[in-house]
């Protein structure tokens, strides 16, 4: 039995991402942690993808900040609280926040999933209901042991860290939106691996590829460019990398 990890797949196509985990000889014994960001930028916007995992017992997803903007705009998906806001909505304080973080969201590739959703919510809405309860129930972060070696799955990073504090101290928002600096260094005993920020942000030389580090693992490779998902075996730390 194996474990893995792949973050950022940004509606990357369904069957390409099959194929990987083919390659890696990903099997029904082995466990897959997807650290975020499924949806967004592209295809149909990660909205198979994540139909597909939620229905797998080996799949497991952690909460990305994509995510995290889409279920901060869930009013746009209650046609109960739409029509009782009616054309002039009251001051309503979350009616105005879901609205600011639905433009956040469409400034950063969201378009695309809120159409594909809305069509699912039309055409099957359990299944649109079911998908949204998956994200809902999505940790922040899990911890895993394998072959003696620690390891904490997160989506951004561990914001102003010390080794001192715990994983459940850090907040929300820096668990999904962090980006470490290079020479960040994080737990000693533990290998803390993320994704959020494209490797090819730390320069030129890392396009595309994972970086590791002494105490933390860098698995966005920069899908949401177009750039091929990688997936880490963290049994041997051995890197698949897509088509």
């Amino acid at each position: 039995m194996s474990i893995y990890a792949i973050s950022d797949l940004h509606g990357y196509p369904l069957e390409k991402f099959k194929a990987l985990l083919d390659n890696a000889g990903f099997s029904d014994s082995d466990t897959l942690f997807v650290i975020g960001d499924v949806i967004d930028r592209n295809g149909d916007g990660g909205v198979s993808l994540l139909r597909y995992m939620m229905k797998q017992p080996n799949i497991e997803f952690i909460l990305g900040n994509h995510e995290d903007m889409l279920l901060k705009s869930r009013l746009l998906f209650d046609e109960n609280e739409k029509r009782r806001l009616g054309a002039l909505p009251p001051l309503s304080i979350e009616y105005f926040n879901s609205l600011s973080e639905y433009g956040f969201w469409m400034q950063n590739g969201g378009r695309v999933t809120l159409g594909n959703l809305k069509k699912l919510q039309a055409d099957d809405p359990n299944e649109f209901a079911n998908l949204m309860n998956y994200l809902k129930k999505a940790k922040l972060y899990r911890e895993a042991e394998v072959n003696g070696r620690r390891f904490l799955l997160v989506h951004g990073g561990l914001p102003d860290f010390s080794k001192n504090k715990k994983p459940f101290e850090y907040s929300r928002d820096g668990l999904l939106w962090e980006r470490p600096e290079l020479a960040d260094e994080y737990y000693d005993d533990i290998i803390t691996v993320f994704g959020h920020t494209p490797t090819v942000f730390y320069g030129n030389e890392h396009r595309g590829k994972v970086i590791k580090t002494r105490t933390w693992i860098n698995i966005d490779t920069g899908c949401s460019h177009g750039l091929p998902p990688a997936l880490l075996r963290l049994d041997d730390l051995t890197v698949f990398y897509g088509g």
